[in-house]
């Protein structure tokens, strides 16, 4: 990178941080400053502004109206990666969750769903599509997959209000005991699009979760589509000595955990593709 280059970075970061400083005197919906007022007080010029604007919008900090101007996006709803030992889930995400039923039915697993279910193909599976809303607003689309045999009387208000994973041990007698959960970047089909309300190829996060009872046996395959532009995950990690445990010894030779995290500690590791989980 040569300086010239170099300090067009440096300008668009500039002006980045300029408009984020902004944001936090502002409100979701509060506009801000016109690009001419903001290309004036930072003394960049236009292109240099609508670089680091665009990014912003990208990352879904700001909305840009088609003759009105820039204002500050709805905040993200963000869930933290910290298991909870009294359940099977991770702290559920911020904001009221409600769920509207996209289809219901039962099929046959086929080969991809049959392997990870270790189902023959030709088994019968309960397919479900629901769309998830957060405080009204569309924010994932869920596929679920779920052997016919474990559910043989699964209702659609099952599927639509309260914690399926309550529905499924409280009505069903599955006991999910653990999921492996894999987290990466993605970006939405036409229909997806349509379904969530975003543009075509908006960025989004891929979950994919194979839920297991306590006996081990595969219960349940979901692959779901997450905006991007309004759903974060955040992690928090256990990095050194809590209280009580001066002697223990960091798992520095344990594979996958950062350096000082303990053994019996949880601590949520990203791996180099992206894949999150927990590791106990």
């Amino acid at each position: 990178m040569n300086a010239g280059e170099s300090g067009t970075v440096l300008k668009r970061e500039r002006v980045r941080d300029h408009i984020l400083e902004l944001m936090e005197s502002l409100n979701p919906g509060d506009a801000i400053p016109s690009e001419r007022s903001l290309c004036a007080a930072l003394q960049v010029s236009r292109p240099t502004l609508r670089a680091a604007v665009d990014e912003l919008v990208a990352a879904g900090r700001l909305v840009r109206e088609h003759g009105r101007g820039m204002f500050v996006a709805p905040e993200k709803i963000t869930q933290e990666l910290v298991s909870d030992h009294r359940a099977m889930v991770v702290p559920r995400a911020s904001g009221a969750w409600t769920s509207r039923l996209l289809e219901f039915t039962t099929i046959a697993a086929g080969a991809r769903v049959g392997r990870k279910l270790h189902l023959s193909p030709a088994a019968d599976i309960v397919y479900v599509a629901r769309l998830r809303l957060v405080d009204g607003a569309p924010m994932a689309i869920e596929h679920l997959h779920i052997p016919a045999s474990l559910v043989p009387a699964l209702t659609a208000r099952e599927l639509e209000t309260g914690d399926l994973y309550e529905h499924l041990h409280d009505r069903h007698g599955v006991r999910v005991s653990e999921a492996v959960q894999t987290i990466e970047p993605t970006v939405v089909s036409q229909a997806e699009a349509k379904i969530l309300g975003v543009p075509h190829l908006s960025p989004a996060l891929l979950f994919e979760r194979l839920t297991s009872d306590t006996n081990g046996q595969a219960v349940e395959y979901v692959h779901s589509i997450y905006r991007g532009d309004r759903y974060r995950i955040v992690t928090r990690l256990t990095l050194g000595l809590s209280a009580g445990d001066e002697q223990a010894t960091p798992a520095q030779s344990i594979p996958g955990i950062p350096p000082g995290v303990f053994p019996q500690q949880e601590a949520v590791v990203l791996t180099a593709q992206g894949d999150v989980h927990a590791d106990r």
